[in-house]
């Protein structure tokens, strides 16, 4: 297992199988999928963190497995992932982020986003983050973490009469 990044409290690493079973837990968390069309399944969240092992391979980056220090525990993910669907700032890499609910309000997500930001700031020359406009908490860490709104926007994948439909953009240039 290779360790990316560390921070005071976390480790950002390689994933272990013994990730999985929290990670479908946390992906079928209704408070953590909130801001998402629908929970994911088993079966989804292991297809999910395929493309995650795969998009490390290829790409040489991708979402990191977020390990608190102080008892080893998986908190969820933070890292970067290849914006794929079309849009007018695809192709591009965003910097996204979920963790478990019960590490919320903890200064986590921040902490785990501002750490991938510094690791990859001579590696990339910028990068993206979104969430829908609901999506208030995330929006707070894409503003904590030194990004700047760009706009808003309708996500492509979503139907347009739903209320997840309007995101706002940010970004960041290194």
């Amino acid at each position: 297992m290779q360790k990316y990044i560390e921070t005071p409290r976390l480790i950002l690493r390689d994933w272990k199988e013994e990730d999985i079973p929290f990670f479908a837990r946390m992906n079928a968390d209704p408070n953590v999928m909130e801001f998402f069309l629908n929970s994911l399944s088993s079966e989804e969240s292991f297809a999910f963190y395929q493309r995650i092992q795969n998009e490390f391979q290829t790409c040489g980056f991708g979402l990191y497995a977020v390990e608190r220090k102080e008892d080893h525990a998986f908190m969820g993910y933070t890292g970067l992932h290849q914006i794929t669907f079309d849009v007018d700032f695809a192709p591009g890499i965003e910097i996204g982020w979920r963790l478990a609910h019960e590490y919320w309000g903890q200064g986590y997500a921040p902490e785990a986003a501002t750490a991938c930001l510094e690791y990859t700031r001579n590696k990339m020359e910028e990068l993206f983050s979104f969430t829908s406009l609901l999506n208030q908490r995330s929006e707070r860490v894409m503003q904590k973490i030194g990004m700047e709104r760009v706009r808003e926007f309708d996500h492509p994948l979503v139907p347009g009469e739903h209320p997840l439909c309007r995101h706002v953009l940010y970004h960041i240039k290194f």
